[in-house]
């Protein structure tokens, strides 16, 4: 069974894009298990934690140094700001050694890249 992936994306764009009519025929449901194989062979992962206490920060600086994207959400009520602070600090030292990227996202978000992935400051269309 071909993979979704070699039907090239304008096609998938168009279908979003294009039609005015919502109906749910335009959407076609995806099934994880097509993707899997192909997700275990990619370069670079995107993982997702949340960080809730200093024990956290171990894993995140495990999945950067290995090469992937982390996008970690603040679970604030268990966070006081000087751990946080704390936490942010070192993922921006994680993030300088490995040559990536650190943004955080409002209040509740931390993405950090591992190196050669840049994160852009502005949104798309803007």
């Amino acid at each position: 069974m071909p993979s979704a992936v070699c039907h090239g994306h304008m096609g998938l764009m168009s279908k979003l894009l294009g039609s005015s009519s919502n109906s749910a025929e335009d959407y076609v449901e995806l099934d994880v298990d097509d993707f899997e194989a192909d997700a275990a062979a990619a370069t670079v992962q995107i993982r997702f934690a949340d960080i809730s206490d200093k024990n956290d920060v171990i894993d995140i600086k495990d999945a950067v140094y290995d090469g992937d994207v982390v996008v970690a959400d603040i679970i604030r009520h268990t966070t006081s700001d000087r751990t946080m602070e704390h936490i942010i600090d070192e993922l921006k030292q994680v993030a300088n050694e490995v040559g990536g990227d650190i943004v955080q996202k409002e209040d509740e978000q931390i993405i950090i890249t591992p190196g050669g992935v840049g994160i852009s400051r502005s949104k798309l269309g803007q």
